[in-house]
């Protein structure tokens, strides 16, 4: 009978279902046939309004979309092309640093995209790169930016492990180890441009005093969100909620008072857009977790544990199992779904292997990062085709090298924990 009904939650699944009634219904098959009371369910909605760094998440995307809605970007483009356009491949460096820096502040990777592309795509032709080079440069480097703080997908994830009563899983400590990833990143990238480009007469832009003092007084404002955000957090000052509210009414007051950019109107899409977004993850993370629970209830990570350890027997062995399925994953599923689904599944089994909770959330972000431009449906693949007016089969050709490179780098944060936990341990 229960089999009969988690078939019938499948193919309503397949057929459109939201995946938080997926979860709930398949929470709420599992407590009934265990004989246990439907108000559990109610009860794990409500469980995760006790954590305090939930509180953040909000304020953040609220902070992402309306730094979105103003012309972040522009102004990120002039300081960055100010102070690194006479570097070797600096319109490169350029591109690289400002889509992970947006990426950084706006929380979205498809956003940094469509606000930067129309930008940065011109400027790249113009300095000599190649098309294609361009293209899949600025596909890429849409998700830079999720390793550095204030990571929301890291935030999800500590939240998550929270939850499960992980021990030694502080967000801090997750925004600490996603720093070195994040560059390592950048650099790799950098150093493959520039040898991608070697024989490409590529322009560059003469320095200037006038026009960087023009462009810092012009961007400074924007400068000092992260100032605030990790000089808050770091120094103690502040706990992330705080920081959160701290830099929302900070990003508020400069983009509505000093910028004047931000429209009554705007104001509202932005309120609006964050406050959908952060309630369909609450929505799919509340069912998540009473899903998890049920599992745990079944003893199913420990099943599972048993089941992988008799063909895996090696932690190496199984990251490398691990870093193939959220590859597979991130092309399909959007970076918070993905992250409520499977850390409940996967961080008891990495546990199990000795891999440390911490190392493990920059390894899942990581991948996740990678998935959303992994063919054939990688988000960012979608959304720079809609950009730039390519057909998908050029993105594909674009990226490859960049996913390859990239690749590398994630089994590099991977295989090295010092990376991620000389920082934090």
């Amino acid at each position: 009978m229960m089999p009969a009904a988690y078939l019938g939650i499948l193919l309503i699944a397949l057929l459109g279902m939201p995946l938080f009634l997926v979860l709930l219904s398949a929470a709420g098959v599992g407590f009934s046939f265990a004989g246990l009371d439907l108000q559990v369910l109610g009860i794990e909605l409500y469980r995760i309004t006790e954590s305090t760094v939930l509180m953040a998440l909000p304020m953040f995307a609220f902070v992402g979309f309306l730094l979105s809605e103003a012309n972040t970007a522009q102004r990120l483009v002039r300081l960055s092309q100010a102070v690194l356009g006479w570097l070797p491949g600096g319109m490169m460096l350029i591109a690289l640093l400002t889509c992970a820096f947006f990426t950084m502040l706006t929380g979205g990777s498809g956003v940094t995209i469509v606000a930067l592309g129309a930008l940065l795509y011109p400027a790249l032709t113009q300095s000599h790169y190649d098309k294609t080079f361009s293209l899949g440069l600025l596909t890429t480097s849409g998700s830079l930016g999720l390793l550095l703080p204030p990571a929301i997908p890291l935030i999800l994830y500590g939240i998550i492990a929270q939850q499960m009563d992980v021990p030694g899983v502080d967000i801090v400590d997750l925004f600490m180890a996603g720093l070195i990833p994040a560059v390592l990143m950048i650099v790799v990238l950098y150093i493959y441009g520039l040898w991608a480009n070697r024989h490409q007469p590529i322009a560059k832009v003469p320095f200037e005093w006038q026009e960087c003092r023009a462009a810092l007084r012009e961007a400074i404002w924007e400068l000092l969100i992260p100032v605030i955000i990790l000089g808050g957090v770091f120094s103690g000052v502040l706990v992330l909620s705080e920081a959160a509210a701290v830099t929302a009414l900070y990003v508020l007051l400069i983009e509505t008072l000093v910028y004047r950019e931000i429209s009554p109107r705007a104001l509202m899409r932005a309120l609006r857009e964050s406050l959908v977004m952060v309630g369909g993850i609450l929505l799919i993370l509340g069912a998540a977790m009473a899903f998890t629970n049920l599992l745990v209830f079944n003893n199913i990570p420990f099943i599972l544990f048993d089941l992988v350890s008799e063909h895996v027997s090696h932690p190496l062995v199984f990251l490398i199992i691990l870093n193939l399925l959220l590859l597979v994953l991130g092309a399909f599923l959007d970076i918070f779904a993905a992250i409520v689904i499977m850390v409940p599944l996967l961080l008891p089994l990495a546990l199990q292997y000795g891999i440390d909770p911490i190392h493990l959330g920059v390894i899942f972000v990581a991948n996740m990062q990678i998935g959303y431009f992994t063919p054939p449906v990688g988000m960012n693949l979608f959304i720079a085709s809609y950009r730039f007016k390519k057909p998908i089969t050029e993105l594909y050709r674009a990226t490859l090298p960049f996913l390859l490179v990239l690749l590398g780098v994630v089994l590099i944060i991977t295989y090295v924990p010092w990376l991620s936990l000389v920082l934090v341990r």
